[in-house]
This record gives structure tokens, C-alpha cells and sequence, in this order.
């Protein structure tokens, strides 16, 4: 048996995109790129190759007039000029030989995605660590601060996978929210979540549930009460489109319920959504884990005043 190969080394901490030559006319690994990736111009893919960044499937520099075949597989660094930076630090806050758990703030995306390549949890804890080998177990939004939880070691990835696959791990979130007076808690809300429009958000439909949310309150105040939520399920904005839904969207959500562009766009004030812990028995050796944020939600202050 043949040895595995190898992903090339990360670059600033950011690792490279694997792709695939699909079938068609292409006659050199240049052409098949534009034509996958029609957004990127001819120009900034020869830039690509021409400091050394497409690889073979060995990790060896790939010239652009590189002749092209299907299923040919190739590894590329992604970069985006100008690409904004994300003020405030994410945090190593656990770390052995199988996990890290890192506690990252508002806005910063966990990979690279869209303008974010450089500027990610992934890519700043590669560059803080050393370690080339770190993948995150799951996903959290851009805009919501908290704990994500990354596989270290390759051969016990899939033991720590199948916590969330098979639903073995426990998620609690803190909501800043719109009182609920009328109902009773805690609460289970079920829905069917499917793609809405834009394409970045998401919508309930009538139909056979696929998400579900448990939800507590812990605090009220006389403007917004603070939430516990629970997702039993992992649907894409599942706790923003079910906060809003029941009519208390999460305060700062510039998606739910109706699309604030301007918000959007301008990185505004934060969603005041927390990934605040992560609870489960470890698959290795049966002992019992929870990691705990550090970060706090702060409400927004009073039109006219400032913090107290």
C-alpha cells in the first residue's frame, strides 16, 4: 500500500484549496481554473503559479501551460487583496494532543470564506500554534463570538466527528433577546429550515421538522430578557431564525427577521450571540468534558448614555 499524501504546508497559516480537473475542453490546468472559477481573472491565476503557489497532487509547483486531464488533482493558495482585518483576539483556551478549543470574538469567520482568507479563527491559531494538521469540528457563525472546538490529530478526527454526527455533544448558546411574556419555559421549538433569499439566509417552511431548539430564559430585564439555547440540531442559522420566528430576534442580527444591508455590510454592532459551552464524554477515554467561554454578552446601552 501505497503512503498517504501529504496537504502541502499552510502559507501564513492558511492552507491550500485541494480541486479536482472536472471533464472538458480544457487543454492546459490554467484554462480548467478560469473556467471553474470564472469570478478569478486569467491575471491573478498566472500570478498564482508564477510564485509557486498551484500545486500537483505532491506538492510540486505546477507551470500554467500545464497540461490539463480529468481528475487531475491539484492544490491552490487562495488570496484576496485588500482584505480587512477583525479587531479582537481569539483565544486558545484548552489544548492537548487530540483537541484546542478556541474562544473567538464577533466577525472573525472560522475559515476562509468570501473576502476572509488570511483573517480567520483557522488561519490565526495555524500561525499561533504551528499546528498544520488543525480542522474544525464544526461551525460557527462569523457574527457569533464563542467556542469552537478543532480536531489536532488526524488518526482520532473521526472519534470526535461522530460527537456531532451522532449528536453527543451538548451546545449551549446565550441570547440577548426581546421579552417573550406570553410563553411558558423552557420551551422546545421545532420548524423546517430550508434556503431563502438572498441565498445567505435561511426561512421556515410548513413540513416535517429538521431543526430543533430548547430554549430557557435566565434573565429579564424590561427591554430584552437573556436566553439559554440549546440546538438539538445543526441547521444553518438555526437559533436566529427560531429566536425570530417566535417573535424576540437575537439583538444586532442584521439577517433576522427582515435583511438590514447596511448593518450587513459595515460589521455594526455585534450580534449578541454566544457559543458559551461545550459539553461531552471524550470518545477516547470516557472522561467528562465542558469548556466554558470567557466572553460575556453586554446589552447595548440606552440611546444617550454610555456603559454603567
Amino acid at each position: 500500500m501505497g503512503s498517504a499524501r501529504r496537504r502541502p504546508p499552510a502559507i501564513d497559516g492558511v492552507g491550500a484549496s485541494r480541486f479536482q480537473v472536472p471533464p472538458g475542453p480544457s487543454a492546459t490546468v490554467l484554462d480548467a481554473l478560469c473556467a471553474a472559477f470564472p469570478a478569478i481573472p486569467a491575471s491573478q491565476w498566472r500570478e498564482r503559479f508564477a510564485r509557486g503557489h498551484v500545486l500537483d497532487a505532491d506538492g510540486h509547483p505546477l507551470p500554467a501551460n500545464a497540461a490539463a486531464r480529468a481528475g487531475l488533482e491539484l492544490h491552490y493558495y487562495r488570496d484576496v487583496p485588500d482584505e480587512p482585518l477583525i479587531v479582537g483576539e481569539a483565544r486558545v483556551l484548552h489544548r492537548d494532543a487530540h483537541l484546542l478549543v478556541a474562544d473567538k470574538p464577533h466577525f472573525l469567520p472560522v475559515v476562509p470564506a468570501g473576502r476572509f482568507v488570511r483573517d480567520t479563527l483557522l488561519a490565526r491559531l495555524v500561525r499561533q500554534t504551528g499546528i498544520d494538521t488543525l480542522v474544525p469540528l464544526h461551525r460557527i457563525d462569523r457574527a457569533t463570538a464563542g467556542l469552537v472546538l478543532f480536531s489536532v490529530e488526524p488518526r482520532t478526527r473521526d472519534a470526535y466527528q461522530a460527537l456531532f454526527r451522532e449528536r453527543r455533544i451538548r451546545k449551549r448558546y446565550a441570547a440577548l433577546a426581546p421579552a417573550l411574556p406570553g410563553r411558558s419555559f423552557p420551551l422546545t421549538h421545532c420548524s423546517r429550515i430550508v434556503r431563502g433569499e438572498p441565498f445567505f439566509r435561511m426561512r421556515e417552511v410548513d413540513g416535517e421538522p429538521n431543526s430543533e431548539t430548547r430554549i430557557e430564559v435566565l434573565s429579564r430585564d424590561a427591554a430584552h430578557w437573556r436566553y439559554a439555547l440549546e440546538p438539538v440540531t445543526g441547521r444553518k442559522h438555526q437559533l436566529r431564525v427560531h429566536m425570530a420566528s417566535l417573535g424576540a430576534p437575537i439583538l444586532g442580527d442584521p439577517l433576522y427577521p427582515d435583511l438590514d444591508e447596511t448593518a450587513l455590510a459595515q460589521d455594526g454592532a455585534p450580534l449578541q450571540l454566544l457559543a458559551q459551552s461545550l459539553a461531552f464524554e471524550d470518545p477516547l477515554d470516557g472522561t467528562a468534558q465542558c469548556f466554558e467561554s470567557e466572553q460575556s454578552l453586554f446589552a447595548p446601552s440606552p440611546p444617550g448614555r454610555g456603559p454603567g
